[in-house]
């Protein structure tokens, strides 16, 4: 009687014969002859067409039209650009140098007061200055006073405040004035250009030309008895000399106005008394003859 273990041995070397002989894949029940097919050619398949789905008519936008543009006629030319309105020398700062001082003398003596002359100065746009600066820096004091101190031009710190000698330089100016008894109700303050130049620079001949008309008028409306020239500028723009400023200061020069002849003292600007403190000393000299001449006594 034949054991399992010995049916499963018998089993097992039954399955590798197969193996062995190739037959290691059953399919299905029915015997397949796998040499004889290898030998035939494969059959070529047929792909059949590819079933078209049902169309749906969907519905056709209509592309909007483009507008048509109208064409002039052949005949007619088109029309010329109208000119721009010339401007004129008092309106532009492209103005000639001459044609705007000419201009700026003609509107300077037809005012009355120092607040018309400021609000024309306001509206003035033939100095270039004016489009660079941010506030036109008119003056500052006493106008009723009977001194007049003119410096050269606003700074940094004018231009934003808007009045002469605010920054270092103004605040030098006071503690001088107060060296000999005076503040600025006692004083009015002013500059030959009323416009920052950029940079700090020195202001141009032109640029002096221009402006000369409304510091005349304004010293003619102020009507001080006498002028501190503030620095070498000033000096040169009031009195015409060609001195330079240690040569000039110290010493009273003739101001002639429409009905009277006033004196005008040259001194050093306070801003250059910064630069070189050692010149305080000159300076002081020329404070204290201004207040003698102030006293009457010179």
């Amino acid at each position: 009687m034949t054991s399992s273990a010995d049916a499963q041995r018998d089993l097992i070397a039954y399955l590798d014969f197969h193996v062995e002989s190739g037959v290691d894949l059953a399919l299905d029940e029915a015997p397949h002859d796998r040499f004889r097919e290898a030998d035939t050619p494969a059959p070529t398949l047929r792909r059949s067409a590819p079933v078209r789905e049902a169309q749906v008519d969907a519905p056709r936008l209509e592309q909007p039209e483009a507008p048509r543009r109208e064409l002039p006629p052949r005949g007619d030319p088109p029309p010329a650009p109208e000119k721009a309105p010339a401007r004129t020398y008092g309106q532009s700062a492209s103005a000639k140098p001459e044609d705007a001082a000419i201009d700026a003398r003609a509107r300077a003596k037809d005012v009355g007061t120092l607040e018309e002359l400021e609000a024309l100065m306001a509206t003035f746009d033939a100095c270039p200055l004016k489009f660079t600066a941010k506030n036109l820096v008119f003056a500052d004091g006493n106008p009723a006073a009977k001194l007049m101190f003119i410096g050269e031009a606003p700074g940094a710190d004018e231009d934003r405040i808007g009045k002469p000698f605010m920054g270092r330089s103004g605040q030098l100016l006071d503690r001088m004035m107060a060296a000999i008894g005076l503040d600025r109700t006692k004083a009015y303050v002013a500059n030959v250009v009323p416009w920052r130049p950029p940079g700090n620079r020195e202001p141009t001949i032109q640029e002096l030309a221009v402006c000369r008309p409304f510091l005349e008028r304004q010293i003619e409306l102020a009507d001080p008895d006498i002028i501190v020239c503030l620095g070498s500028p000033a000096t040169k723009a009031i009195t015409g000399t060609k001195d330079g400023i240690l040569k000039a200061r110290g010493r009273f020069y003739p101001y002639a106005m429409p009905h009277r002849t006033v004196r005008a003292l040259a001194t050093l600007h306070p801003a250059y008394l910064l630069r070189q403190p050692m010149q305080k000393r000159l300076a002081w000299r020329d404070f204290r003859l201004l207040r003698t001449a102030l006293d009457g006594k010179a």
